[in-house]
């Protein structure tokens, strides 16, 4: 179980960087909704990590949950705001995937 809540708080990082992202172009009072979610994202994902590492080794969660928000980011990036997809990039996208998966295994 705290498997899944640490993905759900990898999720929630992606969604603070998609809001600092959205919050970055916006214009006038729209900025602060994105302000705001950033915050709540943040406040969230922050929580459901502070609960996995409960009882999942801290630097395990830890590489974990940066990975699946470095990961996410990175796509988000590329699907929403026009980055490019590289075959480097994707590659080493690749890997860190692979390494996440490996830490999963190895616990």
């Amino acid at each position: 179980m705290n498997w899944i809540i640490l993905i759900i708080a990898g999720l929630f990082e992606v969604g603070f960087t998609f809001c600092l992202s959205k919050a970055k172009e916006a214009i006038g009072n729209e900025s602060y909704l994105w302000y705001g979610g950033f915050g709540i994202c943040l406040i969230i994902s922050m929580g459901l990590l502070m609960k996995a590492t409960q009882s999942l080794p801290i630097g395990t969660a830890y590489a974990v949950w940066t990975g699946i928000g470095a990961v996410g980011t990175v796509l988000m990036g590329i699907l929403f705001f026009k980055e490019p997809a590289t075959f480097m990039r994707m590659f080493f996208i690749s890997t860190l995937i692979a390494s996440i998966i490996g830490l999963k295994l190895s616990h």
